[in-house]
């Protein structure tokens, strides 16, 4: 079947979106005097990056120019989840710049600043109030990590700020009485649930452990791998904790291997979750490994290296290597020509994927965008064909457009290899 491209501007789209939102899309009223916005550069780092640019009207709701639209994210540009924050960006950036060529989204370019807060939450806090307050933007995006997001929600909430497709799939984000977030991806407790099922089914281990970074982030992949092995009539036969932004998880580990399990879930960012593994196989156990999309699973193959074989990785979005799927192409080619130095992978997909997202919801709103117009268009149940992916809103499901869970293993070669079903010979040791 024909699919439209949705970068070229649909006038059919523009009228369904603001039917489905006529209060939020009514008649603009430009505002007295100029305001001068900033955009974001190629590279994030730990400050804004942005260039100057001559002053233009700025409209009722901030943000909003008759030239552009900004958004802002604060996100880990640094620290030990310093390198999903920048995929988050490279996607995001690469889709902005692919709709900017095309002219923009109804003559607007997009621009995007950012601020960096080492996955901290009281940094999130800072530079949420500060894009708010002082950048004016319009929305946020592709934050990074659930303590971040817990504690910048509200502020984004209490604003009437839009927070667009965080890196995170706690549950706590999925609440529909939130008004302002809007989820891209899966939940947590989908893709621990894949994981259990996956485990038990497949290769019918029921001895497993679940390791967890010791906050919210970490509680919320617990608690759905909890769940998920309570609807089996089973427990976690042990459980570890380590600190978040630290690799000190020797303790846990060892807390982890009283148990004996056959397979441990690990819920933490890749430098973290590495560690593990690699202090696990240094003192002789050799369990199946599983973890979320929220590691970062470039930035793990590589801090495994030949120590990566084997571990599974759940996912939200597809192989970022399968050129045969329509979305993939249309992500790699962005990428190129946006970064072409930067290696496609899960995470830079996912941002990329979140700055369509973030278009589609402006297109429907058409020239007179409000911040409520376009919260009002994500949350409707019009589906969004990304180049044959299709989004389909759920607010049951937790204010989310996808519940795809797909699932990855690490091969021989430190690539990823995407899987139907768990393999036999990831059992490894005979005496599993």
């Amino acid at each position: 079947m024909s699919r439209a491209n949705p970068l070229v501007k649909v006038a059919t789209a523009v009228m369904v979106g603001c039917l489905l939102a006529l209060a939020a899309c009514g008649p603009d009223t430009e505002a007295d005097g100029a305001e001068t916005a900033a955009a974001a550069a190629v590279t994030p780092a730990p400050t804004a990056q942005h260039l100057t640019l001559s002053p233009t009207v700025a409209r009722d709701d901030p943000g909003v120019f008759d030239d552009r639209i900004v958004f802002g994210q604060s996100a880990a540009f640094t620290g030990p989840a310093g390198q999903l924050g920048t995929g988050m960006n490279h996607g995001i950036a690469a889709a902005f710049a692919e709709i900017n060529r095309a002219g923009g989204v109804h003559g607007r370019r997009l621009e995007l600043v950012t601020r960096d807060d080492t996955y901290e939450p009281e940094l999130a806090v800072s530079n949420t109030t500060e894009l708010i307050e002082q950048e004016h933007i319009f929305a946020l995006i592709g934050a990074v990590g659930t303590p971040t997001s817990r504690s910048a929600v509200p502020v984004a909430e209490a604003s009437g700020v839009p927070y667009i497709a965080p890196f995170t799939g706690a549950a706590f984000l999925r609440d529909p009485k939130l008004r302002s977030v809007i989820n891209l991806r899966s939940s947590y407790n989908q893709e621990t649930e894949e994981m259990v099922e996956r485990l038990t089914e497949d290769l019918g281990i029921e001895r497993i452990a679940v390791m967890y970074q010791d906050d919210s982030f970490g509680r919320a992949g617990f608690n759905g791998a909890s769940a998920a092995l309570h609807r089996r009539y089973l427990e976690p036969v042990a459980v570890g904790l380590y600190q978040r932004n630290t690799t000190a998880v020797k303790t846990g580990l060892l807390d982890v291997r009283k148990g004996r399990p056959e397979a441990v879930i690990v819920i933490g960012a890749y430098q973290p979750v590495a560690a593990v593994i690699a202090w696990a196989r240094e003192i002789g156990m050799d369990p199946v490994f599983m973890t979320v999309s929220f590691v970062g699973s470039n930035a793990l193959a590589e801090e495994l290296g030949a120590g990566g074989k084997g571990v599974i990785v759940t996912q939200v979005v597809p192989f970022p290597t399968d050129t045969s799927n329509p979305v993939v192409a249309a992500y790699r080619e962005a990428l190129a020509d946006y970064a072409p130095d930067v290696e496609p992978g899960f995470v830079s997909l996912e941002g990329y994927m979140a700055g369509r997202l973030a278009i589609a919801g402006l297109e429907r709103c058409g020239e007179n965008v409000t911040r409520a117009c376009f919260l009002s268009v994500l949350r409707n149940a019009v589906p969004i064909d990304m180049n044959g992916f299709e989004l389909r809103f759920s607010r049951e499901e937790g204010n989310q457009w996808s519940d795809e869970v797909f699932l990855t293993m690490i091969g021989e070669d430190g690539d990823y290899i995407p899987l139907d079903v768990l393999p036999k010979d990831v059992l490894g040791s005979e005496d599993k």
